[in-house]
């Protein structure tokens, strides 16, 4: 089945083609570690697992990268003005600018762990690969495409004319927003810093290309060094989140291509932001969400996870606690589904004779098709409830059982929402309250709907549910 993805650089869905037949190549702009990441953050990682597991799922061999930014990162928009992050967390916090990095990028890397991720398999960090920026730089240099003033080094946007069309921004655009006044050593106010030098600055290195003074990388040559190193002059797929597009994004395909002479990305994707109970997250409004606060309120990487990529990377999501809630009781529905067919393809709870083996198969398929549809993973996971319906309507013969519990296990080996797949040896529910199940359908039968409601709460107290099947009634653990 063709992928196909919402292209940024297109502005439409695209066939996934890369470079290399049966391989994928990708890039994710990964956290800059300074602080703990809150869930918005995480919803862009969460695209990149996503993609991973469904491409592997098709069939790809995959290479993840996913780049550590622990140096070169303003807090400001302009980076004329801004501060770097980690040296400001580290003065907040007393520490050196490298303890704060690495204390932040083990608790990244815990919370991915947490979160079911499948870890990139390379994750670079920006101050390991500065000999790599300073190769890219000076080829800069040497093609006319950037300059040297007091040390700092410029890239000169006039010189690459494609500079906006991945934002869709226009020069006229850029100038009219550019502050004139912030830096006269640069040529125009929109070119960018590709290196530079201030002696307050904590973390310095040497020069790493000719003629150059001692200071620090500009954030967006960091990306292209570290992609390129891993993944080559070009490849197939680059994320991030909707913050990443301008300009760092259009930074990346600037100095990389000028550098290179070749297409930097084929296919772009990039990921919305996400409300907290219906407005923008923020500290100043109080309802900015980090993992850990998630974690503290006792819900689960699994259920953080679901209620984050419920919805399509490209479409609003409004996170909610009630909606945290919401996805325990998703998760419950399908476990006690996928239980219920593993048992029975196991031989420890009784089998049927109805067939679902049409249900299974539609349901794979509809699961599939959603996902190459640019990753619709609301659709995605109508197709596993379609599943779970038909299994809780039926009482599967073992065959088409067994078919239902791999297709549920493919679809968390995907989504990696549900968890691990249940035994087959969980215990009989106990004979008194099989006793219930068969008192109720005795005053059902009577009528008596106060007695069998009475019954059926007696039975949920104790820790199980009454499914009704064409087998008769059958009883699950809640």
């Amino acid at each position: 089945m063709t992928i196909r993805l919402y292209n940024t650089a297109t502005r439409q869905k695209d066939p996934l083609v890369t470079r290399t037949e049966g391989r994928v190549r990708m890039y994710h702009c990964g956290p800059t570690v300074y602080a703990s990441a809150h869930i918005g953050n995480f919803r862009a990682f969460l695209l990149a697992d996503l993609m991973r597991r469904f491409f592997e799922d098709q069939g790809f061999e995959v290479l993840q990268v996913m780049n550590i930014t622990d140096v070169g990162h303003m807090t400001a928009d302009d980076e004329d003005l801004g501060v770097d992050a980690i040296e400001a967390a580290a003065e907040r916090e007393r520490l050196d600018p490298y303890q704060i990095a690495r204390k932040y990028e083990d608790e990244f890397k815990g919370f991915m762990a947490a979160l079911h991720f499948r870890m990139p398999h390379h994750m670079p960090r920006a101050t390991e690969h500065i000999a790599e920026m300073g190769a890219i730089i000076d080829t800069l240099l040497e093609h006319g495409y950037a300059y040297q003033v007091n040390g700092n080094v410029y890239f000169e946007i006039a010189k690459f004319p494609r500079y906006g069309a991945l934002s869709g921004k226009v020069l006229d655009e850029l100038e009219e927003g550019a502050r004139v006044a912030v830096n006269t050593e640069k040529r125009d106010p929109r070119d960018f810093a590709l290196w530079k030098t201030d002696a307050k600055h904590l973390m310095q290195w040497d020069a790493p290309f000719a003629g150059g003074m001692r200071g620090f990388p500009g954030w967006h040559i960091e990306c292209s060094a570290m992609a390129m190193k891993y993944l080559g002059k070009s490849f197939d797929v680059h994320t991030g989140g909707e913050d990443n597009l301008f300009p760092h994004h259009e930074c990346e395909v600037a100095q990389s291509e000028a550098a290179t002479g070749e297409q930097f990305v084929r296919t772009w994707l990039h990921v919305k932001h996400l409300l907290v109970e219906g407005q923008k997250m923020s500290k100043s409004r109080g309802n900015f969400v980090t993992v850990a606060d998630v974690f503290d309120r006792g819900y689960s990487g699994y259920e953080l996870r679901y209620a984050i990529v419920k919805v399509q990377y490209r479409q609003t999501l409004n996170f909610t606690w009630s909606g945290l809630d919401d996805a325990r009781a998703s998760i419950k529905r399908v476990r006690q589904a996928w239980e219920r067919v593993i048992r029975i393809a196991a031989g420890a709870a009784a089998a049927g004779a109805d067939d679902i083996a049409a249900e299974v198969t539609a349901a794979g398929a509809a699961f599939t098709a959603a996902l190459a549809d640019d990753l619709n993973t609301s659709e995605a996971l109508a197709a596993v409830f379609a599943l779970v319906t038909a299994i809780n309507k039926a009482q599967p013969d073992v065959g088409s059982a067994a078919a239902a519990a791999a297709a549920l296990q493919r679809f968390e080996d995907v989504l990696a929402v549900f968890g691990e797949a249940p035994t087959a040896d969980r215990p009989d529910a106990p004979p008194e309250l099989l006793e219930k199940v068969r008192a109720r359908e005795a005053a059902r039968a009577a009528r008596d709907f106060a007695r069998a409601d009475q019954l059926r709460d007696e039975v949920a107290a104790a820790g199980y549910r009454i499914v009704d099947s064409s087998a008769g009634p059958q009883l699950e653990p809640m």
